[in-house]
């Protein structure tokens, strides 16, 4: 049974693009106001006006959820101006691929600190205000959705350092379950394989070289297709937590 979202509040990171955007249309459409929180306001501007535009509401938020203060800012101007917080999806990340040796260690640094701090920071934010939510109609229960990867369950060659943030999330979000779920929080992490997103094309040209016999032939899947995982997960009744959920395109072997 699928349950709408009328009168709870969603805030989703990286919505500019993506898995962000699709997500945040697709919750909007199951009746809960979203704030959108990314750096790229110009983009945020036209989310939030389509949405409106197809009867939603929706708060945009322009913020760099690396820097705390506005991290810790994009979620109280959410409470402030809505109301109230009812789920969470941290989906803002980047995927910086290649070797160890030899590496660049800003990407290292740029990904720890959007994949995991940005993430955390956001999450603790976040907490008190789920936690309220969970108490309170209409629905009685919050969400925190973290999304991972396939990199947070299977180490490969070229990966290491984003296999250690996604392994990161992975671990983090089971312990935060664990520790809230009897409050009706559910805490549930998203594992994407590979999707026709923006991710892969920051990497470097020789990186994106190695990684074409890898992905070149096989269809990968769409952004809206990990939205609608996504808002299976929030729109379950409240008895049912859907934990942990791996997504990969049909061709996809790891």
């Amino acid at each position: 049974m699928t349950e709408r979202l009328d009168g709870t509040v969603a805030l989703v990171t990286g919505a500019s693009s993506g898995i962000g955007e699709a997500t945040a249309r697709m919750l909007a459409a199951n009746g809960a106001t979203v704030a959108v929180v990314a750096r790229r306001k110009e983009r945020l501007d036209k989310l939030a006006a389509d949405i409106t535009s197809a009867g939603g509401q929706a708060l945009v938020i322009e913020a760099d959820i690396t820097d705390r203060a506005l991290a810790e800012a994009a979620v109280a101007r959410t409470v402030k101006d809505l109301g109230r917080l009812d789920t969470v999806v941290n989906n803002a990340g980047v995927m910086l691929l290649g070797p160890i040796e030899g590496a660049p260690v800003e990407e290292w640094e740029r990904m720890v600190a959007l994949n995991v701090l940005g993430l955390l920071y956001v999450a603790h934010a976040a907490l008190p205000y789920l936690l309220e939510a969970a108490e309170s109609e209409p629905r009685r229960v919050a969400d925190l959705v973290n999304i991972s990867s396939t990199a947070g369950r299977f180490a490969r060659s070229g990966a290491g350092v984003y296999n250690l943030t996604k392994y990161g999330v992975n671990g983090f979000t089971e312990s935060l379950r664990q520790e809230v779920t009897k409050r009706h929080v559910r805490v549930s992490v998203v594992e994407p394989g590979a999707t026709s997103t923006e991710l892969a094309f920051q990497n470097r040209p020789e990186v994106l070289q190695q990684m074409a016999p890898r992905f070149g032939q096989m269809e990968r899947m769409e952004a809206g297709d990990i939205a609608e995982a996504i808002t299976f997960i929030v729109t379950r009744p409240r008895r049912v937590a859907v934990n942990e959920m791996l997504v990969r395109p049909t061709e996809q072997e790891l």
